[in-house]
């Protein structure tokens, strides 16, 4: 086994124009954003982002790039610098054209398609940063290279001038500005948050690159631009810790286990935790792979065998009363598994599943090797993890039978649902929608206030179940959540997986979180989404979960009425019915969702062609884990680090 992967890359530096092949143009792009980049939401514009980033995280897969800086400008463009080669400026013998011309205008174009520059590519099934050019208003491209420094500049992916050069210069590397096109998307606006996760992922699956991150649009009080520096010594150790430092490991450190074989280059590194939750993300050439594939595959079926050997081998298990399952010896484990692949083959564009199947047995040899001399080596620490399965199985008994309790209807009424939902008339999923309601008091409200054809309204009472806490039996036989799934329609366990969520049936594609515009209310929305984001991710990730915003004030002089969501709209509407001294306004902060009427309620937070809801999504399901994780644990100093830094971010989405 080797400590890095320096060694396991074999590249030729002979990276010219002869490198650059081309496969097809790039007339649809700018017609099909869509097809590309996947929309022209906010998510597709940072997308651009990662197209350009993985080009100069390739060099540095390739040994040839130490640094990225990402820059947002002041005018909302963004510079992508890296010091690796630099794109060949060359011409390409078989089009007569300058291969940085062709890398930026031809769609699958680039030094990708040769295996003798790059060994591995996380953007051979994508469509590079031609693509990017395309869907930018301007972009201009300036490479160091061979003692020289050349530029291109291009509108709407068209070349302004031929590849020229504009002096000399002892670096090397590449920088890409672009200006997204606002004509095409619906926000031109970089968030710094969303890329900073972005950087940190990169720099834990990329140890020893140094990736910066500026901000030239917020400046300090000595005018200096907002940096962060993401750097890891140990990657995927690193990022293991970082997953857990909200949980109680059980085991001195995590465990790292590097190896190749067939081309591939496998980095993994897990850790077992106090939690009952289990935690796998999987990189395919820095690509998170959501859905995981044969590189998780591999890992599972090692893990499992692994271990049960050894227990068996040991006598470990020799009393148990309940049999094992392969997920008995995952419970509370938090693993990073990283492969690089010379050919990777996905199962869609979104490249959300790896299908390479030679990567099962080569992820799986990989760790067998270092987990049985570890388990042999460390004793100790073995039985700890022993133990945590054996809990695991018992748990695991317990569960499926609470699971099964909320399946039945022995306690519910004739209807098969809840008692106390008040269901809409609406039978089509895509029409109806569900307002899970802090509280039986403003429950009465909203059944009052809303439209019965198509809302329905189901109160909570109190604070549901911390499930971030909590034995997953527990879970199931929490009359609340019970009433949950019941009332979605929803089920749990297939003949492959009893934990997967069955939404076959699910009745409702808009489901809301309304709770009290206070703490405690935002206390309560949380609680509700670990539990979605924990137990019923698919919801979350088919974009069925919502958060209602009720206002926090009623501004009022005499027959004019505002309503007012925060406390600059609040003095605003102070101001401009009363005008500047205010006189005769009466101003009512609402503290919770009962002291509005029926009335009030519709107008402010139930009708759709008025109210606000903020759309619940995954932008990146690491840091989500991370957060919620955070924020439900029992660490109180990084939970109100991040309610500090974050709570005036707080966007609103639908």
């Amino acid at each position: 086994m080797n400590e890095g992967m320096s060694e396991n890359i074999e590249i030729t530096n002979n990276y010219g124009a002869e490198s650059i092949q081309t496969l097809k143009g790039l007339e649809a792009v700018r017609m099909r954003p869509g097809m590309y980049v996947g929309g022209t939401d906010s998510r597709a514009l940072h997308h651009l982002v990662n197209e350009v980033l993985d080009n100069s995280i390739d060099e540095a897969l390739a040994g040839y790039c130490t640094e990225i800086t990402t820059t947002i400008l002041e005018g909302g463009a963004m510079s992508i610098k890296d010091n690796g080669r630099g794109i060949p400026t060359g011409i390409q013998k078989d089009t007569g054209r300058s291969a940085l011309e062709l890398v930026m205008t031809e769609l699958h174009a680039g030094g990708k398609f040769d295996k003798n520059s790059y060994k591995v590519s996380g953007g051979l099934n994508g469509v590079g940063v031609s693509c990017v050019n395309a869907l930018s208003s301007h972009l201009k491209a300036v490479i160091h290279r061979e003692g020289k420094i050349f530029e291109q500049e291009y509108m709407a992916g068209k070349p302004q001038y031929e590849v020229r050069e504009i002096g000399t210069s002892n670096e090397t590397g590449t920088e890409v500005i672009f200006q997204p096109d606002a004509n095409i998307f619906d926000t031109v606006e970089f968030r710094f948050e969303f890329l900073a996760n972005r950087m940190k992922e990169l720099s834990f699956l990329n140890k020893g690159v140094k990736l910066i991150l500026v901000d030239r649009r917020i400046k300090d009080a000595e005018g200096e631009a907002k940096r962060e520096v993401y750097f890891s010594e140990n990657g995927l150790v690193d990022f293991v810790n970082y997953l857990d430092q909200s949980r109680t490991s059980i085991l001195p450190k995590p465990i790292f286990i590097v190896g190749e074989s067939e081309g591939v280059v496998v980095e993994v590194s897990f850790q077992y935790n106090t939690s009952y939750t289990e935690n796998i993300f999987s990189f395919a050439n820095n690509i998170q792979t959501i859905m995981g594939g044969t590189h998780v595959n591999g890992f599972k079926r090692a893990i499992a065998k692994c271990l049960k050997d050894y227990g068996d081998k040991n006598g470990v298990f020799a009393k148990m009363k309940v049999s094992l399952s392969a997920e008995d010896f995952r419970e509370g484990l938090t693993a990073i598994v990283s492969v690089k692949v010379p050919n990777p083959q996905f199962r869609s564009q979104t490249k959300d599943e790896l299908s390479n199947a030679e990567v099962t047995s080569v992820v799986s040899q990989a760790v067998t090797g270092v987990l049985e001399y570890y388990l042999e080596e460390n004793p100790k620490e073995s039985r700890i993890i022993l133990e945590k399965v054996m809990i695991a199985a018992n748990a695991r008994h317990a569960a499926k039978k609470a699971r099964e309790l909320v399946q039945r209807k022995t306690v519910l009424t004739g209807s098969g649902l809840p008692g106390k939902l008040a269901d809409c008339s609406e039978k089509d999923p895509g029409l109806s929608e569900i307002f899970l309601v802090e509280g039986d008091s403003a429950g009465g409200t909203a059944k009052t206030g809303r439209d019965r054809k198509f809302q329905a309204i189901m109160p909570l009472r109190g604070k549901i179940l911390n499930v971030e806490k909590a034995l997953e039996h527990k879970i199931y036989e929490n009359e609340e959540i019970r009433n949950i799934f019941t009332a979605l329609g929803v089920s749990i366990g297939t003949e492959n997986d009893q934990k997967q969520l069955n939404i076959e049936k699910l009745r409702y594609h808009k489901i809301v979180i309304m709770c009290d515009a206070d703490v405690d209310g935002s206390h309560i929305s949380t609680l509700i989404l670990t539990f979605f984001f924990r137990f019923m991710r698919p919801l979350v990730e088919n974009g069925y979960i919502y958060i209602a915003s009720p206002p926090l004030y009623q501004v009022k002089k005499g027959k004019k009425m505002q309503y007012c969501w925060n406390d600059k709209q609040r003095d605003e509407a102070i101001k401009e019915l009363g005008g500047e001294s205010g006189g005769g306004v009466i101003v009512q902060r609402y503290k919770g969702l009962g002291e509005m009427n029926p009335e009030q309620l519709w107008e402010t937070t139930l009708d759709p062609e008025r109210r606000i809801l903020k759309k619940i999504k995954i932008d990146n399901a690491v840091e989500a884990d991370h957060v919620f994780s955070m924020l439900m644990g029992d660490e109180v100093p990084p939970r109100r680090e991040f309610i500090e830094q974050n709570a005036i971010y707080a966007k609103i989405d639908v």
